[in-house]
């Protein structure tokens, strides 16, 4: 009786310690959306609406480019799956797409979301519930919010960053004598826009500050008053469909300008697709845009993803929004690579807080701890005869009051395909 006695807390202890062991060694939890062969991750878009014919295809982009990594045996041996569900940029219906992603899909994390708005309206739900909520195709500031959010994190430049940026080239370039006006969304993203512009150009330097809403079906009376103001730089907070609007109003009252547009409304092929092919390189000669992506006909990046839509994108026109689709997909693929062989939401959001994560753009990821915030600066882009790209230097600046400076550092190059494996 004494041995039993003596045996028998010694078999509970050691059973508590070997759990202790065990624990310590076993493999996390697996995170919804992860199974041993998969990885599913969904988004929000404009499939329909007001602004698909501007971002549709961007989903198509990334599906094309998942197809590439799959084809190559995925990330650490899976696959991955994409959910798209259609929003039509209405943040009611974001919320209700949202839910279906997080609660009957259980996806891994939600991936480039789109929209100010609309992404606005799911922002609080997917942080209470610990949903990894990556890459929002938006420039508003709200996503660069560690401790309020830390599931989240910005991809595009933030719209202020773009704003100071374009306001710093305009003065670079002759800025003596103009008039500067700004044309701008009727949200954040045109107040995040115009606050840039003024902390370089002076808080009184808008002589016109025009806006638009989405639902407007044209834009001439905001550019009339461009016109009656002598607004000689005008800038635009406005995404593709209505730079084309304003651009091809202008055109049409004989109003000549220097027109300076956002990443989010500055790309070509899209522009020419809505003011026509054989109009477009006339209308917009000298047009100029802030981008942060691989942009050029030389770049390797660009000579990937061309080779990646003919394969895998179905006959679909290459465009910017294919190179930024494209961007979003390698960009989770790296980080996916960097959580891990046996990746947890936790792991990703530490994978990309690490700063291991560098994207591929002109410029590094600046990720970190304390910043969810993208890309630090921008290039500055420009049309001539029907072709845009990069000019002079990319700039770096803060997405408050700090300097805009020129950066010279090295954009990072595509390996292995454009497959991260580590």
């Amino acid at each position: 009786m004494p041995l039993r006695t003596r045996t028998r807390p010694l078999a509970v202890v050691s059973a508590g310690a070997l759990a202790v062991v065990l624990a310590g060694c076993s493999t996390p939890e697996p995170s919804p959306g992860v199974t041993d062969d998969t990885v599913t991750v969904g988004t929000h878009t404009p499939l329909t609406g007001p602004a698909a014919a501007g971002y549709s295809s961007i989903s198509k982009a990334v599906s094309a480019y998942f197809d590439h990594v799959n084809a190559q045996g995925g990330i650490h041996g899976r696959t991955i799956e994409y959910v798209v569900k259609d929003d039509g940029y209405n943040p009611a219906t974001t919320q209700t797409v949202v839910r279906e992603l997080v609660q009957e899909d259980e996806v891994f994390a939600i991936l480039n979301g789109l929209g100010t708005p609309t992404h606005a309206s799911v922002l609080d739900y997917l942080n209470e519930n610990e949903v990894p909520d990556l890459f929002v195709a938006s420039g508003a500031l709200l996503w660069d919010d560690p401790e309020q959010h830390p599931w989240t994190f910005a991809f595009n430049v933030d719209y202020t960053t773009e704003a100071k940026a374009l306001a710093q080239y305009a003065l670079d370039e002759g800025g003596d004598g103009a008039v500067f006006c700004v044309l701008g969304q009727d949200d954040d993203y045109g107040t995040d826009f115009v606050a840039g512009l003024e902390t370089v150009l002076g808080a009184d330097a808008l002589a016109v500050n025009e806006t638009y809403a989405v639902s407007d079906q044209d834009v001439t009376a905001q550019i009339g008053a461009m016109q009656a103001a002598g607004c000689t730089h005008n800038f635009l907070a406005t995404v593709n469909g209505f730079t084309a609007r304003a651009v091809g109003t202008a055109a049409k009252m004989r109003y000549p300008a220097q027109w300076l547009a956002s990443s989010s409304g500055g790309d070509y092929p899209t522009l020419a697709g809505y003011l026509g092919e054989d109009v477009a390189p006339a209308v917009l000669q000298g047009f100029v845009s802030a981008n942060y992506l691989p942009f050029s006909p030389d770049s390797d990046w660009v000579a990937l993803f061309r080779e990646i839509n003919d394969e895998y994108n179905d006959g679909e026109p290459f465009t910017g929004n294919t190179v930024y689709g494209m961007s979003v997909a390698y960009t989770f693929a790296q980080a996916l690579a960097a959580a891990g062989e046996d990746p947890t939401r936790e792991s990703l959001v530490e994978a990309l807080e690490s700063g291991d994560v560098t994207g591929n753009g002109i410029l590094p990821l600046a990720f970190s701890a304390d910043s969810h915030r993208s890309f630090g600066g921008v290039g500055i882009t420009v049309v001539d005869d029907g072709v845009q790209d990069y000019v002079g230097t990319a700039f770096t600046t803060d997405a408050g009051d700090g300097p805009v400076e020129p950066y010279d550092g090295e954009a990072p190059a595509p390996e292995n395909q454009g497959v991260p494996t580590t």
